[in-house]
């Protein structure tokens, strides 16, 4: 039998949620935790160390970082080159890096790891996903996909250096478990209901 220390690194389920900029991965992560239940499901941001070392080397503000703002767009081509120089060393240094601090307790989000489910609301490059896969029994890929007119809509305006870069552009063409078309509630809640299976099976 584990001990608890292995059932907190072994969730029963991992969702590893991908897509563009504006496509809605954060609002579906949050749908997902709605539906399985906080007190059964964390959420683990792979970008939070990332922007939390970024900040404070820079002298930045990390929250404002995290949130969808002018400030942290201002940022973002250049910590995409930080990060990049980090991960050319370890493809998987962020994904450790976000785990442990949420295992030990330190993340911002606090989140206790008794949870059978998982949620990465933020892969962006193979190497992620990767990571998880060789890690974890359970991974179910989950790709967030919107129209461009609904992405505008959302803010969206493309950027060359962003939404043609790795970060943007590294999971297009993977094979998927589930694929969720986000342009309308009513259309995402029936995508939503239905990944309740993968975590009871």
């Amino acid at each position: 039998m584990a001990d608890g220390k292995e059932e907190l690194r072994n969730p029963k389920v991992v969702f590893i949620l991908s897509g563009k900029r504006k496509s809605g991965k954060d609002f579906v992560a949050k749908k997902l935790q709605e539906t399985f239940g906080h007190d059964r499901c964390a959420v683990i941001r792979l970008s939070g160390p990332l922007k939390h070392e970024y900040a404070r080397q820079n002298g930045l503000d990390f929250d404002r970082l995290l949130d969808s703002t002018s400030y942290k767009e201002f940022y973002r081509q250049d910590m995409i080159r930080w990060g990049e120089e980090i991960r050319n060393a370890d493809p998987s240094y962020f994904c450790k890096l976000a785990v442990k601090l949420v295992l030990t307790g330190t993340s911002k989000e606090n989140y206790s790891m008794q949870k059978p489910v998982w949620i990465i609301s933020d892969a962006r490059r193979k190497s992620d996903v990767h990571y998880f896969k060789q890690n974890y029994d359970k991974v179910v890929h989950v790709r967030i996909n919107a129209s461009e007119e609904v992405r505008k809509s959302r803010g969206w305006i493309f950027t060359a250096g962003v939404d043609d870069a790795e970060s943007e552009c590294g999971l297009d063409d993977e094979d998927y478990d589930v694929i969720i078309q986000n342009d309308h509630e009513q259309q995402l809640n029936s995508h939503v209901n239905s990944l309740r299976d993968y975590a009871c099976s």
